[in-house]
């Protein structure tokens, strides 16, 4: 048979880390999992001197008080401001018999998506990520699962998902709470949001992003 004809099997899905994403965690092909918590932000900027120090002082104690890891993911994605001069463009419209008010509208949409479009105004998300490693499940990685291409679960997911859960979610309401003493409110992200969150982040092209990680 002619190369060219014989299909074209492997796909983009097969050289993913993800196996599947289910119960509001992540299950990775080696059996270890993730699960992942969306924190809110503070403006440190505004924030007085002192109240900066208290913040910084707390947030040193947070990560000193960990006795498992955890990896802390910014996730920068340009402002899309589209829907609101969308809105402003139609209240252009809905004013057109009054002349005045609407050149005001009609002059604050161009400065607004000028300022935007200038200074490159981003959207910042912050995410904390609690790995559940397959070393937990018994499982030692070896050369030849290293190198593979591809690799099946070493377990069920049924099986490897009741491990992960009694690992993880002592966890994730230790760093909530840990979290609520700063001032930061953290929750566990769902099944939707993360393959989501994924399809973005594996699908670069379609929305601009950057991406930062700190191992700790």
């Amino acid at each position: 048979m002619d190369s060219a004809q014989i299909p074209i099997r492997a796909t983009t899905q097969e050289h993913l880390p993800i196996e599947d994403i289910l119960d509001n965690l992540v299950v990775l092909k080696d059996g270890s999992c993730a699960l992942i918590l969306a924190v809110s932000s503070v403006n440190f900027d505004l924030l007085s001197e002192k109240e900066q120090e208290a913040i910084i002082y707390a947030y040193a104690s947070l990560l000193n008080s960990l006795t498992f890891p955890i990896q802390v993911v910014i996730r920068s994605q340009r402002k899309d401001i589209s829907a609101y001069l969308n809105l402003l463009e139609k209240q252009e419209s809905v004013k057109a018999n009054n002349p005045l008010l609407s050149n005001m509208i009609k002059g604050y949409r161009k400065f607004v998506g000028e300022m935007v479009k200038k200074n490159n105004v981003l959207d910042k998300k912050f995410y904390v990520v609690i790995p559940f490693s397959a070393l937990e499940l018994g499982v030692a990685p070896t050369l030849t699962s290293i190198f593979k291409k591809t690799q099946s679960l070493p377990f069920t997911k049924d099986y490897i998902l009741p491990k992960a859960k009694d690992s993880l979610f002592p966890k994730r309401d230790h760093l909530i709470k840990l979290f609520a003493r700063i001032g930061l409110v953290a929750r566990q992200m769902q099944t939707e949001e993360l393959i989501k969150l994924f399809y973005n982040i594996y699908n670069s092209e379609n929305s601009t992003t950057e991406k930062e990680a700190v191992q700790k």
